[in-house]
């Protein structure tokens, strides 16, 4: 059937399964809008505040459901405002298609009003984009976005769509959802150099990574944990794959990770790494990362073996296949003097929590495991509040986290967290920090109008916390420009949005309030005041080892 390129756009998105979109209408993508409109009996379209809340939310939807993330951007500011969400879901492997319009071609070069180059400017932050030139060919272009946005190691794709192309006529026929590209077989030497390896060690770690979730293999990782008496930490990429009262599970490891976790993986004889890039945040130095242990490296992707940690042996391929074919091959084994090691690690853990006095952020997370059910949501923007989420909070489930890691993107929160509950329909927490909140806020109304049932618990130490404390550790206390000293009443803010807000600076007020906000089903921002001296350790020093692992430190007497 004859359509207009905006039309096929619409028609396109619907017969991939889209069924929401997030974006912000202007003037390059109003045919887009105008087919949206035609078809909104169809495709929802959530109105944000912002582009880059847009972005933000398509990401968290994809993170929360599995699903490929749609978001929408006229061109110019609108297509640039897209770019630190694109780069947020690039560096860690989330899919997404942006679509965003641009003025007509016979324009393009032009310096025409919103013009602007953006398919060069994502180039290095997508997987793949394409500029359409040729209506005829613009459904089989989204159809293969689609295809390379959720095939092998996830990731953003764009397309660019001049106003002509939206405008211009051609012939339209459905087709049926695209699949993935199928997986690369691992070699067969690969798994049996790793079968050998894992069958002379005794001390064996299992290291997972986002890439445990995409494969959907986590009930395999502890299959192989179980059969070879292994103990599990994970990357932040990884929490939520392994449910964390999981006996083996310690927790993540690295600069902010788990006391066991950490000293776990530095004390094993081999390492197992599924579905992980041993980012610097995981390992700290990688000169004196685990010198002792072999390094087995699982990944779908060629380009992570052997780029950030040698390994000894590389499987790389489809990570079901390569799991199942070491669990089936490996002898199995008990290693009584490893798991000995292992409660005397998670007991000294154990002897380095702080104590709570009075509103900590150990205290408000332990609320929220208290109340929260297995199937809610944890979004949280990036600092102190991150790593406290990452630490405390108890999942049962796998995509019940949405956090940013490889950006560490403040204001990712906002969005990410309305994305989720779009995506899901479950109750989300959003756990933020003055600062990061301060970044997207705005995305409060969008939160509002969606009707979401979404809880805001602000940690507000009237600081930018992380920041703050590397100033307090390895800046001789110079706290130049983290103390906030702004005058925000975020109660009255959350009012004048629409929402419920509440200040909380007591355990028994808050497990009070939070109660209550989580039970509403609605919108309620609950801002927590906590001591700006509250530091998250343990703590690697950048460029640290574990042999410098920070447990215990306090700021500068005022």
């Amino acid at each position: 059937m004859k359509m207009t390129g905006a039309q096929i756009v619409v028609e396109t998105l619907i017969e991939q399964g889209v069924t929401d979109v997030f974006g912000y209408p202007g003037g390059q993508v109003l045919n887009i809008y105008d087919a949206i409109y035609d078809a909104q009996d169809r495709i929802n379209h959530v109105l944000t505040a912002h582009e880059q809340g847009a972005s933000h939310a398509a990401d968290g939807y994809s993170r929360a459901t599995g699903k490929v993330g749609v978001v929408i951007a006229t061109s110019g500011p609108g297509a640039t405002n897209l770019v630190t969400g694109i780069a947020t879901a690039m560096l860690d492997s989330v899919p997404m298609v942006a679509i965003t319009g641009n003025v007509p071609q016979s324009l393009i070069g032009r310096d025409s009003f919103q013009e602007i180059d953006i398919t060069g400017i994502t180039l290095p932050i997508t997987k793949h984009n394409f500029f359409v030139h040729n209506v005829n060919k613009l459904a089989d272009q989204i159809r293969l976005a689609f295809k390379i946005a959720k095939s092998g190691r996830p990731g953003p794709v764009l397309i660019d769509i001049p106003k002509d192309i939206q405008t211009a006529v051609a012939d339209y026929e459905p087709q049926p959802i695209v699949e993935k590209f199928p997986n690369p077989v691992p070699p067969q030497e690969d798994i049996d150099a790793a079968i050998r390896l894992l069958n002379t060690k005794s001390r064996p770690y299992i290291h997972i990574g986002g890439g445990v979730i995409g494969s959907k293999t986590y009930d395999m990782v502890r299959e192989l944990a179980e059969k070879i008496d292994a103990v599990v930490g994970c990357s932040l990429m990884g929490l939520a794959a392994i449910p964390t009262d999981y006996e083996r599970f310690l927790g993540m490891q690295g600069m902010h990770g788990h006391y066991a976790s950490s000293v776990a993986s530095n004390d094993a004889d081999v390492i197992i790494a599924i579905g992980t890039r041993f980012s610097d945040r995981a390992t700290g130095d990688k000169s004196r990362f685990a010198k002792g242990a072999s390094i087995i490296h699982i990944d779908l992707d060629f380009a992570e073996i052997n780029k950030n940690i040698p390994a000894n042996v590389g499987v790389c391929g489809d990570i079901s296949i390569s799991l199942r074919k070491i669990i089936d091959g490996v002898e199995p084994r008990k290693n009584p003097d490893w798991m000995a090691h292992i409660k005397e690690l998670k007991r000294l853990e154990k002897s380095y929590m702080p104590e709570d006095k009075g509103l900590t952020p150990h205290v408000v997370m332990q609320t929220i495991n208290e109340v929260k059910d297995a199937d809610t949501i944890i979004a949280t923007d990036v600092g102190q509040h991150q790593m406290w989420a990452c630490q405390y909070i108890n999942f049962q489930k796998p995509r019940k986290i949405v956090s940013s890691g490889g950006l560490g993107t403040m204001g990712f929160g906002m969005g990410a967290a309305i994305g989720a509950c779009i995506g899901t329909g479950n109750k989300t927490v959003l756990i933020t920090g003055d600062g990061s909140f301060g970044m997207n806020l705005n995305e409060l109304c969008t939160a509002v109008n969606t009707h979401v049932p979404l809880t805001i618990v602000l940690i507000n130490n009237g600081t930018l916390g992380m920041v703050r404390q590397w100033q307090t550790l390895f800046y001789n206390h110079h706290y130049s420009n983290t103390t906030l000293n702004r005058k925000t009443d975020f109660v009255k803010l959350a009012d004048a949005f629409g929402a419920k807000g509440v200040m909380c600076d007591t355990p028994e007020k808050f497990r009070k309030e939070f109660q209550k906000a989580y039970d509403s089903g609605s919108v309620t921002l609950i801002d927590c005041r906590i001591n700006m001296d509250e530091f998250v350790l343990p703590m690697l020093p950048p460029g640290g080892a574990i042999e410098d692992i920070i447990v215990e430190a306090k700021a500068k007497e005022e």
